[in-house]
Protein backbone atom coordinates (compact mmCIF):
# COMPACT_ATOMS: atom_id res chain seq x y z
CA UNK A 1 0.00 0.00 0.00
CA UNK A 2 1.32 3.25 -1.08
CA UNK A 3 2.58 6.16 2.03
CA UNK A 4 1.23 8.57 -0.98
CA UNK A 5 -2.16 9.57 0.74
CA UNK A 6 -0.39 9.73 4.28
CA UNK A 7 2.31 12.59 2.76
CA UNK A 8 -0.34 14.05 1.00
CA UNK A 9 -2.40 14.50 4.19
CA UNK A 10 0.69 15.74 6.05
CA UNK A 11 1.71 18.39 3.91
CA UNK A 12 -1.85 19.38 3.89
CA UNK A 13 -2.60 19.88 7.73
CA UNK A 14 1.30 21.54 7.70
CA UNK A 15 0.07 23.93 5.04
CA UNK A 16 -3.18 24.53 6.76
CA UNK A 17 -0.87 25.01 10.24
CA UNK A 18 0.81 27.79 8.40
CA UNK A 19 -1.88 29.47 6.80
CA UNK A 20 -3.35 29.60 10.34
CA UNK A 21 -0.01 30.76 11.85
CA UNK A 22 0.07 33.54 9.14
CA UNK A 23 -3.49 34.99 9.50
CA UNK A 24 -2.94 35.29 13.31
CA UNK A 25 0.28 36.88 12.89
CA UNK A 26 -1.64 39.26 10.74
CA UNK A 27 -4.16 40.13 12.77
CA UNK A 28 -2.47 40.67 15.66
CA UNK A 29 -0.58 43.22 13.57
CA UNK A 30 -3.39 44.77 12.41
CA UNK A 31 -5.21 44.99 15.64
CA UNK A 32 -2.40 47.04 17.32
CA UNK A 33 -2.08 48.92 14.82
CA UNK A 34 -5.70 50.30 14.22
CA UNK A 35 -7.49 49.21 16.78
CA UNK A 36 -10.08 46.25 17.14
CA UNK A 37 -13.13 48.16 15.68
CA UNK A 38 -10.82 50.03 12.78
CA UNK A 39 -9.25 46.61 11.69
CA UNK A 40 -10.44 45.08 8.47
CA UNK A 41 -10.63 41.65 7.33
CA UNK A 42 -9.29 42.02 3.59
CA UNK A 43 -5.51 43.88 4.93
CA UNK A 44 -5.69 40.82 7.70
CA UNK A 45 -6.06 38.63 4.63
CA UNK A 46 -3.55 40.47 2.49
CA UNK A 47 -0.54 40.77 4.92
CA UNK A 48 -0.97 36.81 5.53
CA UNK A 49 -0.74 36.59 1.56
CA UNK A 50 -4.11 34.39 1.50
CA UNK A 51 -8.34 35.45 0.52
CA UNK A 52 -10.36 37.16 3.14
CA UNK A 53 -12.62 34.16 2.32
CA UNK A 54 -10.00 32.06 3.43
CA UNK A 55 -9.78 34.05 6.60
CA UNK A 56 -13.59 33.55 6.94
CA UNK A 57 -13.52 30.09 6.19
CA UNK A 58 -11.08 29.52 9.29
CA UNK A 59 -12.60 32.10 11.24
CA UNK A 60 -16.25 33.20 10.46
CA UNK A 61 -15.80 36.46 11.37
CA UNK A 62 -13.36 39.51 12.76
CA UNK A 63 -14.72 38.83 16.85
CA UNK A 64 -13.49 35.03 15.56
CA UNK A 65 -10.01 36.00 14.72
CA UNK A 66 -9.25 37.88 17.64
CA UNK A 67 -9.95 35.48 20.02
CA UNK A 68 -8.22 33.30 18.38
CA UNK A 69 -5.38 35.70 17.85
CA UNK A 70 -5.15 36.74 21.39
CA UNK A 71 -5.82 33.19 23.09
CA UNK A 72 -2.93 31.68 21.37
CA UNK A 73 -0.47 34.62 21.90
CA UNK A 74 -1.72 34.80 25.29
CA UNK A 75 -1.39 31.19 25.92
CA UNK A 76 2.32 31.04 24.69
CA UNK A 77 3.19 33.56 27.55
CA UNK A 78 1.75 32.30 30.38
CA UNK A 79 3.61 29.03 29.85
CA UNK A 80 6.57 30.31 29.35
CA UNK A 81 6.46 33.04 31.98
CA UNK A 82 5.21 30.00 34.01
CA UNK A 83 7.86 27.64 33.15
CA UNK A 84 10.68 30.07 34.00
CA UNK A 85 9.68 30.88 36.83
CA UNK A 86 12.41 30.62 39.70
CA UNK A 87 13.07 28.66 43.03
CA UNK A 88 12.89 31.69 45.44
CA UNK A 89 10.44 33.21 47.32
CA UNK A 90 6.56 33.66 46.86
CA UNK A 91 6.72 37.03 46.24
CA UNK A 92 9.94 36.94 44.03
CA UNK A 93 8.20 34.32 42.03
CA UNK A 94 5.01 36.73 41.70
CA UNK A 95 7.01 39.36 40.90
CA UNK A 96 8.29 37.32 37.46
CA UNK A 97 4.84 36.13 36.93
CA UNK A 98 3.68 39.57 36.96
CA UNK A 99 7.04 41.21 35.24
CA UNK A 100 6.20 38.07 32.54
CA UNK A 101 2.99 38.87 31.74
CA UNK A 102 2.95 42.58 31.77
CA UNK A 103 5.70 42.66 29.29
CA UNK A 104 3.42 40.94 27.23
CA UNK A 105 0.35 43.36 27.84
CA UNK A 106 3.25 46.42 27.29
CA UNK A 107 4.10 45.26 24.09
CA UNK A 108 0.98 45.40 22.84
CA UNK A 109 -1.34 48.29 24.05
CA UNK A 110 -4.09 48.10 22.09
CA UNK A 111 -4.43 44.65 21.54
CA UNK A 112 -4.30 44.71 25.24
CA UNK A 113 -7.11 46.51 25.51
CA UNK A 114 -9.23 44.29 23.31
CA UNK A 115 -7.98 41.13 25.33
CA UNK A 116 -9.19 42.80 28.80
CA UNK A 117 -12.84 43.52 27.01
CA UNK A 118 -13.15 40.49 24.66
CA UNK A 119 -12.05 37.73 27.07
CA UNK A 120 -13.97 39.25 30.21
CA UNK A 121 -17.71 39.26 27.53
CA UNK A 122 -16.80 36.42 25.40
CA UNK A 123 -19.56 34.45 23.77
CA UNK A 124 -18.36 30.38 23.97
CA UNK A 125 -16.42 28.23 23.50
CA UNK A 126 -14.36 31.69 23.87
CA UNK A 127 -15.97 32.28 27.57
CA UNK A 128 -14.68 29.02 28.49
CA UNK A 129 -10.87 28.59 27.01
CA UNK A 130 -10.64 32.02 28.70
CA UNK A 131 -11.76 31.25 31.94
CA UNK A 132 -9.51 27.95 31.90
CA UNK A 133 -6.23 30.24 31.34
CA UNK A 134 -7.44 31.81 34.19
CA UNK A 135 -7.69 28.73 36.71
CA UNK A 136 -5.11 27.20 34.98
CA UNK A 137 -2.77 30.33 36.43
CA UNK A 138 -4.85 30.30 39.78
CA UNK A 139 -3.86 26.99 40.37
CA UNK A 140 -0.24 27.68 39.88
CA UNK A 141 -0.33 30.45 42.42
CA UNK A 142 -2.44 28.63 44.78
CA UNK A 143 0.72 25.69 44.40
CA UNK A 144 3.27 28.25 45.00
CA UNK A 145 1.67 29.47 48.32
CA UNK A 146 1.24 26.29 49.65
CA UNK A 147 4.76 25.57 48.73
CA UNK A 148 5.74 28.99 50.50
CA UNK A 149 3.36 27.77 53.53
CA UNK A 150 5.39 24.62 53.60
CA UNK A 151 9.01 26.71 54.03
CA UNK A 152 7.91 28.62 56.99
CA UNK A 153 7.02 31.81 54.89
CA UNK A 154 3.51 32.18 55.54
CA UNK A 155 1.60 32.02 58.64
CA UNK A 156 0.06 28.29 59.23
CA UNK A 157 -3.42 27.74 57.98
CA UNK A 158 -2.63 30.17 54.82
CA UNK A 159 -5.41 28.94 52.35
CA UNK A 160 -3.16 28.69 49.31
CA UNK A 161 -6.64 29.13 46.79
CA UNK A 162 -7.42 32.12 48.60
CA UNK A 163 -4.47 33.82 48.50
CA UNK A 164 -4.30 33.20 44.34
CA UNK A 165 -8.11 35.31 44.52
CA UNK A 166 -6.29 37.89 46.18
CA UNK A 167 -3.49 38.53 43.83
CA UNK A 168 -5.67 38.21 40.50
CA UNK A 169 -7.68 40.86 42.34
CA UNK A 170 -4.29 43.30 42.58
CA UNK A 171 -3.40 41.73 38.88
CA UNK A 172 -6.71 43.09 37.45
CA UNK A 173 -6.88 46.10 39.10
CA UNK A 174 -3.81 47.34 37.95
CA UNK A 175 -4.28 45.96 34.69
CA UNK A 176 -7.70 48.39 34.28
CA UNK A 177 -5.82 51.30 35.70
CA UNK A 178 -3.01 51.11 33.03
CA UNK A 179 -5.44 50.56 30.35
CA UNK A 180 -7.95 53.67 31.29
CA UNK A 181 -4.15 55.58 31.46
CA UNK A 182 -4.78 56.09 35.13
CA UNK A 183 -2.06 54.19 36.35
CA UNK A 184 1.91 54.35 34.01
CA UNK A 185 3.50 51.75 36.68
CA UNK A 186 1.40 48.53 36.60
CA UNK A 187 3.52 46.29 37.76
CA UNK A 188 5.11 48.36 40.49
CA UNK A 189 1.82 49.12 42.03
CA UNK A 190 0.84 45.12 41.65
CA UNK A 191 4.24 44.07 43.67
CA UNK A 192 3.32 46.90 46.38
CA UNK A 193 -0.14 45.19 46.81
CA UNK A 194 1.60 42.20 46.92
CA UNK A 195 4.35 42.93 49.42
CA UNK A 196 1.85 44.60 51.73
CA UNK A 197 -0.69 41.16 51.72
CA UNK A 198 2.13 38.99 52.43
CA UNK A 199 3.05 41.30 55.68
CA UNK A 200 0.04 40.52 56.84
CA UNK A 201 0.35 36.76 56.21
CA UNK A 202 4.01 36.29 58.16
CA UNK A 203 4.68 33.64 60.72
CA UNK A 204 3.57 35.81 63.84
CA UNK A 205 7.24 36.17 65.89
CA UNK A 206 6.57 35.59 69.64
CA UNK A 207 8.21 38.09 71.57
CA UNK A 208 10.76 36.55 73.68
CA UNK A 209 10.83 36.29 77.71
CA UNK A 210 13.20 38.56 79.41
CA UNK A 211 14.98 35.98 82.51
CA UNK A 212 14.22 38.03 85.61
CA UNK A 213 17.57 39.01 87.14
Amino acid sequence: MSNEPKQKAGVRATQKEATRQAVLEAARAEFERVGFEAANLRAIAASAGVSAGTVLHHYGDKRELLHAALFDDLDETLRSTVAGLGAGTLEAQLSELTRGVFRYYQQRPKLSRALLKESLFADEPWAQKFSGQVRDVHGVIARLAEEAGARGELRPGVDGALFAVAYFSFFYFALISWVQSAHGAPVALVERLVHQHLEGLRPIEKPSRRRSP
